[in-house]
């Protein structure tokens, strides 16, 4: 019996992965903290943070953190209109910008950046998107820009309540779903049920952010660009 643990919360089969509460919560706290020296020095401050396929981490830390840009890998960005977005703040007195990327965005008509090939037999490591934006976003706006990358804290430290509640439904489901005898199968979250599902089912595709979808819709309409 499979529980569904990631902090990218792209299954398909679950409203929510324990692991994506407290890594959205950490990257939102750094985005609190950045917009401290972003603010300060006139700075734009591109943080890359987690999230391959699927965006969820960059959307919903983004939103809660108060970004002015996100770019995810649902959504090929156009860095024209990422830098006008930041110029236009520029010009109406808000000498700052944070831009979040997750790090399988990628350009229009472009690909992923990959910090290296990887190893025989597994997947190549994704990094430096954020360095590349940084770099443009520089380049075509003359501003004075940082990059960060969150890295591995993103998938540590204490986790959050909720996670804590959801991961123990998930596990008292689970052991239930084994003493009754169905093998073969994940606990999930379907608000505000916890229910079992073929694990071939649960992993038969990725939940990936809709480019039209309310959260996006949601972001644009607070004036956040998202790269189009």
């Amino acid at each position: 019996v499979g529980v569904p643990k990631t902090i990218d919360n792209d299954l398909q089969a679950t409203d929510y992965t324990f692991g994506f509460n407290t890594a959205i919560t950490t990257a939102t706290e750094a985005l609190d903290k950045l917009h401290t020296t972003a603010q300060s020095h006139h700075r734009v401050i591109v943080v890359e943070l987690m999230g391959r396929y699927a965006g969820w981490i960059a959307l919903e830390s983004g939103l809660a953190g108060g970004a002015d840009v996100i770019l995810i890998p649902e959504i090929e960005y156009n860095i024209e209109k990422v830098c006008s977005k930041i110029l236009r703040r520029s010009r109406t007195g808000s000498k700052f910008s944070i831009v979040v990327v997750a790090e399988g965005s990628r350009p229009l008509g472009g690909k992923m950046v990959f910090l290296e090939t990887g190893i025989k037999g597994r997947s190549p490591r994704l990094g430096g998107v954020g360095n590349v934006v940084g770099e443009q976003i520089g380049e075509r706006t003359g501003m004075d820009v940082r990059v960060t990358v969150l890295g591995h804290l993103q998938r540590g430290g204490s986790p959050t309540p909720f996670d804590r509640i959801l991961a123990t439904r998930f596990g008292v489901a689970a052991v239930d779903c084994l003493a009754s005898g169905k093998c073969a199968h994940m606990v999930c979250l379907k608000t505000p049920k916890i229910k079992i599902v073929p694990i071939k089912e649960a992993v038969s595709s990725l939940k990936n952010v809709d480019p039209d979808g309310q959260l996006v819709k949601t972001a644009e309409s607070m004036g956040i660009s998202m790269g189009r």
